[in-house]
């Protein structure tokens, strides 16, 4: 038969869809699968009242062989097959789909039909590795078989031919390999059953493959002892390679927490049993199944660039995507798993969702569910909830932090800190049910570690009530604070603030007095130290200690040093000024040291001022802050303990 031309400004679209539409070439292989598993769909569903078919649904099958003498890949299936009008129909004009038209024949019919493709550009994909596609296709109910063929834009041709069944074989001719593309590596075992298993593997029908397996054989040699030596040889044996049902689509009676560990270890590469499995059968106007799993431990690549998150996404068990970070909200990128609806709204490469209310749907649900399952899991066993949050707290607070606290409604439940009179990490909610009836404030400490934290002079008089402390060591922290402000109705007060809610009025009136009559004495201070602080000023939290560093506005002292360590951590277009806190030089007036600044004020200038570096020193030291000049600050000690 002469050469046809496709119908459709052949040349443009067909490039298009090769080199543009189809991001990864190895998808070939599912597209045609996916079609196979469509056509053999139709001719189950046909069989239900026909039973001239004379196949059950266990003679379904799809065959993948393999030629490397030839370089061809066929792919054949036993499935309903197509007449001469249908392969110029469905094959001749490009993104007609005959599966879309069957889907759409069949929506008011009851039975379970599932068809994957619906854009008719799938089959195309073969373009991209072969230089030749032939379709040898034989439909139910007819006995001539044709052969369509075609090197790409260029046209095709049908020709009757012979075939003994109903069905259709694909035969791709293989393009020359180059040296940037390895084409022969599609004719290899390895790289076709991991291509099947990695899109395919879910497909109903049997998908089966000659593999090449090892077995011991018996040798005419004989050994030392009398026996015949044996050695190893080579057989090929017919195997089916994908899984055919997925595991989320099996009723929860049928799999057991051992199975669904199992399975995410051996699917997603984790050595360390999941936290918790999630599973999801929704159905409505958004059906779908979902497994989720979160993770115990966090991969070594999670904290970088190169970790991508996402869950799974298939189609009528083929996977569309590998990563869909859309289904997924950033503060639960940890969770890993699958979802798996014949509802998505696919692109025409279905490699892509489109952005519709369905996903948007999906993924608000699948965020509620992560939140009850934490949240469920650190209620009932907190030991596995502190393994998880060792290494995924972080992102929790994070999720808190971005967004000006956006998502803490959703996430303040889950984080914890660490406790001062429990020394390990606490949900905030169990630090407010164990607050005194008295207690005003949830109180919190930042710093560099616990250690420091347990000594911090600021904290002694939180400390002396018998009160407990929230120890924030991590640079998200603060941040987390702020934007939480409030927990149950119970704000949170640092022990930095100046009014910590323990001073009665008669030691307000009293500090008051002390500030007003040490007035001149604090501007000094200040003065003394150009610049270095906001201001000096007495403090009443100050019990042992002569002095401490505090920050007055809305950037901390640990903040300061987050700022810091960024800029540090900035590549390009650093500021030469990173965000600074306004400090402030707190002193004890009932201390021995502020005595004796007060005695050198009124005698001895000089000398106070130099008391006042001091003091300033030290606090900087006790905040964990480094010395402006370690070598000055040490000829003073000198010069007041032996000048």
């Amino acid at each position: 038969m002469a050469k046809k031309q496709f119908k459709s400004e052949s040349k443009r679209l067909l490039d298009l869809m090769v080199n543009s539409i189809y991001t990864h070439k190895e998808i070939f292989l599912r597209e045609l699968i996916s079609n196979a598993s469509d056509a053999i769909d139709k001719l189950c569903y046909i069989s239900l009242t026909d039973d001239k078919v004379g196949l059950n649904r266990d003679d379904f099958k799809i065959t993948i062989t393999a030629d490397k003498e030839a370089r061809t890949l066929t792919i054949t299936d036993n499935g309903v097959g197509m007449t001469s009008k249908e392969l110029e129909t469905n094959l001749g004009v490009i993104a007609k789909s005959g599966s879309l038209q069957f889907k759409k024949d069949m929506e008011d019919k009851p039975e379970d039909i599932d068809i994957i493709g619906q854009f008719g550009v799938g089959f195309y994909s073969a373009f991209m590795v072969g230089a030749r596609l032939t379709v040898i296709s034989r439909a139910y109910g007819e006995t001539q078989a044709n052969k369509w063929s075609s090197t790409g834009s260029d046209g095709y041709s049908i020709d009757p031919c012979e075939k003994d069944t109903p069905g259709t074989e694909i035969i791709i001719e293989l393009k020359e390999d180059t040296q940037d593309e390895n084409y022969g590596e599609y004719l290899e075992e390895y790289t076709l059953t991991s291509l099947i298993k990695k899109y395919s593997d879910y497909v109903r029908w049997p998908i089966i493959m000659d593999v090449t397996k090892s077995r011991q054989v018996e040798t005419d040699e004989l050994d030392d002892d009398g026996n015949k030596k044996k050695t190893w040889e080579d057989y090929t044996e017919t195997e089916v390679i994908n899984s055919r049902v997925p595991i989320w689509q099996r009723p929860k009676s049928e799999v057991t927490d051992e199975d669904c560990a199992e399975f995410y270890k051996e699917k997603f590469f984790d050595h360390s049993d999941p936290t918790a499995v999630i599973r999801v059968s929704a159905e409505g106007l958004v059906s779908y199944r979902a497994m989720l799993f979160i993770p115990s431990v966090s991969p070594y690549d999670y904290y970088t660039r190169e970790f991508k998150a996402g869950l799974q996404l298939y189609s009528s068990g083929v996977m569309i995507m590998e990563h869909c970070a859309d289904l997924l909200p950033e503060h639960f990128r940890f969770v890993r798993g699958i979802v798996d609806s014949p509802d998505f709204s696919l692109n025409i490469s279905r490699e892509m969702l489109q952005h519709d209310r369905q996903l948007k749907v999906i993924a608000t649900n699948i965020e509620k569910k992560i939140k009850a399952e934490l949240k469920k899991v650190m209620d009932e066993d907190m030991e596995k909830y502190e393994k998880f949050y060792k290494s995924f707290g972080v992102q929790i607070k994070y999720g808190i932090a971005n967004g000006f606290g956006a998502n803490k409604d959703m996430l303040q439940d889950l984080v914890m800190f660490y406790s001062s009179k429990a020394q390990k990490l606490i949900p905030v909610a169990e630090y407010v049910k164990n607050m005194p009836e008295e207690q005003k404030y949830i109180y919190y400490a930042s710093g560099e570690n616990v250690t420091l934290l347990d000594k911090l002079p600021q904290a002694e008089a939180v400390r002396d009530k018998g009160y407990e402390i929230l120890y924030l060591t991590e640079e998200v922290d603060e941040f987390v604070i702020r934007m939480l402000r409030t927990f149950e109705e119970k704000e949170f007060r640092s022990v930095n603030d100046d009014d910590l809610g323990l001073d009665s009025e008669e030691d307000k009136q009293e500090a008051e007095k002390q500030e007003t009559e040490n007035k001149e004495l604090l501007e000094f201070v200040k003065e003394t130290l150009g610049g270095k602080i906001a201001a000096a000023r007495l403090s009443q939290k100050l019990k042992s200690h002569p002095c401490s560093l505090a920050a007055q506005g809305e950037i901390s002292l640990e903040m300061e040093k987050y700022f810091k360590a960024m800029q540090g951590r900035m590549e390009n277009g650093m500021p030469e000024e990173f965000m600074r806190a306004q400090r402030v030089l707190e002193l004890n007036a009932s201390h021995p040291s502020f005595t004796a600044l007060k005695n050198a004020f009124e005698n001895d200038k000089e000398k106070a001022a130099k008391y006042a570096k001091v003091l300033y020193g030290q606090a900087l030291l006790t905040a964990s802050v480094p010395l402006d000049d370690p070598a000055e600050f040490s000829e003073l000690v000198n010069d007041l303990l032996f000048g």
